[in-house]
């Protein structure tokens, strides 16, 4: 059953994307409904796009850079999944690229 404030997120975990601002690529290994991080963090790091708490937030693996990004919803676009993301952390989340996204790995809470 859902509730009209449910959030439905655009962009799923294996998806291509790219960073509208920062004009990055990669590929999304976690999603969060609303912002899930500490308000300190939000003050120091949110300014670009102005981005709600109350969107869906995106745990992002940046393309040929081994850093992780968290980026709201709205500073994301889809990308042309036919070149591959390359990243150090790439094999800890996906198990391959099928040449559309990629196969998240299966894990048991």
């Amino acid at each position: 059953m859902t509730t009209m404030d449910e959030k439905i997120a655009s962009f799923g975990i294996g998806q291509v994307i790219h960073h509208r601002e920062f004009n990055y690529r990669g590929v999304i290994f976690d999603v969060d409904a609303v912002f899930q991080g500490t308000e300190e963090w939000f003050q120091k790091n949110v300014g670009v796009g102005n981005p709600s708490k109350e969107e869906p937030w995106y745990h992002v693996l940046i393309d040929q850079d081994g850093r992780v990004a968290y980026v709201a919803e709205r500073n994301l676009l889809a990308d042309d999944p036919t070149e591959p993301v390359e990243h150090p952390l790439l094999e800890n989340f996906f198990t391959g690229f099928n040449g559309d996204h990629y196969q998240a790995r299966q894990t048991l809470n």
